[in-house]
This record gives structure tokens, sequence and C-alpha cells, in this order.
């Protein structure tokens, strides 16, 4: 038996979860009601189990609910780590080569560019 006042040591690993979802609900269907299901959960990102269960508490999917594609989350964090490349390099050339007025003035500006189309492409996708 465990003492009130003993304090419990982490022992690393994955952290529990509140709820745990410890339930499993079987749903039959033919072959090709199967694949229109995970082609509409395709379509809002969500894996066959998340979407049948959003679907079967709130009878609709809610846009605001859906996740940025992998390969735009990818893409914009390349942009985003060009632009901080851009910015070393440029920091890095001022400290052993300066720059003329003109050559730093372009550097900003491209660098501001590129954290602008990082921006945009994530507004515009939300």
């Amino acid at each position: 038996m465990k003492m009130m006042n003993q304090t419990i040591k982490n022992k690393g690993g994955r952290p529990k979860k509140g709820l745990k979802k410890e339930c499993r609900v079987s749903v039959r269907c033919s072959f090709i009601q199967r694949k229109a299901i995970q082609a509409k959960a395709r379509s809002v990102n969500f894996s066959v189990s998340e979407y049948l269960l959003t679907m079967g508490l709130t009878g609709k999917i809610d846009s605001k609910e859906k996740a940025l594609p992998k390969e735009i989350l990818k893409f914009t964090g390349t942009l985003n780590h060009l632009a901080a490349n851009l910015n070393q390099i440029a920091k890095k050339r001022n400290g052993i080569e300066p720059l003329n007025a003109f050559e730093r003035a372009d550097l900003l500006v491209q660098s501001n560019d590129l954290k602008q189309l990082s921006l945009t492409i994530k507004n515009y996708l939300q």
C-alpha cells in the first residue's frame, strides 16, 4: 500500500491520456460503402475512425476542424527555414565581409518576402 506523502517518480514514456478510448464499435457495410466512407474521411483529412465518430456524435463535419495537409505544413516550414537561413547568411556576411547598402536591402526584402509568402499560404488555406 502506498503512503499519501510518498512522491511518485516519473518513469518516462508516453504520458497517459485523460480520456481513454477503450470501447470499440463495429459497423458492417458493403465494399462500396466502405470506399465511400474512406473517401469522405480523406476529403476532410480525418481517419475513418475520427470521421465516423464525429459524424455519429455531431452529425456534421466542421470545416474549421480540418487540419492543413502535411504537404502544406512541410512547405510552410521549408519557407520559414529558408527565411531564417537567408537572415543568418546576411548576418554572417555582414560580420566577415561587409555588404554594400543595396545588397543588404535586397537580402532584407527577400527575407521579408519569404516570411510574407509563408503567412499568405497559411491564411489562404485556413
